[in-house]
């Protein structure tokens, strides 16, 4: 494996980055400075030390983004910008692919990474994970119409949703709202059965995983060890 590439993907920088700091002996394997970005190493037996500090090898590549609005969850799209034309351009070849959707309007937490049977499993309707998100409505909702949302609803289609969590706030018409599937559109066509309308969607948890504030719109960071361990027990 290239030594860039390997930097990319245990989370220490992107290839860009590593190139500079190769080239500043910013980066040793087995003790020597690097001297070039495209050396070979051997993840699994080499010693590699970035700006001070051991790397750690992980096989798979796990990004966490705070998606914006406008922005589809897909690999590649016709007409709109996806979330991996977020990622600099040498990660959008790795077989990065977003784990589950959000409609192009709905903002906050997404997963990203390369391992597929993780993300088969965590999306997987028998594996029951909790997905939250922070909603506004158009209209309030009352008390009856949560208690008909938390035992589940049947949808235009004929379809009879999962009970859901509804948490609402004094004045009715935002809250946060708990699912355990994801069907296409879910909360929109919730709040549409209870003649509603969805104004503002944030997915705020997916998992064990939360989002982090200290993203802005549109910015990323890799997973920590202690989320990907979270994250894999799933």
């Amino acid at each position: 494996m290239r030594l860039d590439k390997f930097l990319g993907i245990t989370g220490c920088c992107t290839r860009t980055e590593a190139k500079k700091l190769i080239r500043s002996g910013g980066v040793t394997v087995n003790g020597i400075p690097a001297s070039a970005a495209d050396s070979k190493i051997d993840p699994e037996t080499d010693v590699i030390v970035f700006c001070g500090k051991p790397v750690v090898y992980r096989k798979y590549t796990y990004i966490l983004m705070n998606k914006p609005q406008g922005v589809v969850s897909a690999t590649e799209d016709g007409r709109d910008r996806t979330v991996l034309d977020l990622l600099p351009a040498d990660m959008k070849k790795s077989g990065l692919f977003p784990c589950g959707r959000l409609d192009k309007n709905t903002v906050g937490l997404i997963l990203l990474t390369d391992n597929g049977e993780l993300g088969h499993r965590l999306l997987a309707p028998k594996s029951h994970v909790k997905k939250t998100y922070y909603f506004h409505s158009k209209f309030p909702i009352s008390a009856e119409d949560a208690k008909r949302f938390s035992s589940g609803l049947i949808l235009e289609d004929g379809y009879e949703t999962k009970p859901a969590g509804i948490e609402l706030e004094e004045t009715g018409d935002c809250g946060v709202i708990t699912l355990v599937e994801g069907k296409y559109h879910q909360i929109k066509r919730m709040l549409e059965a209870l003649d509603n309308k969805i104004t503002y969607l944030e997915r705020i948890s997916f998992g064990p995983l939360t989002l982090d504030r200290d993203l802005n719109r549109g910015d990323w960071r890799y997973l920590t060890a202690e989320e990907i361990a979270e994250l894999e027990k799933h």
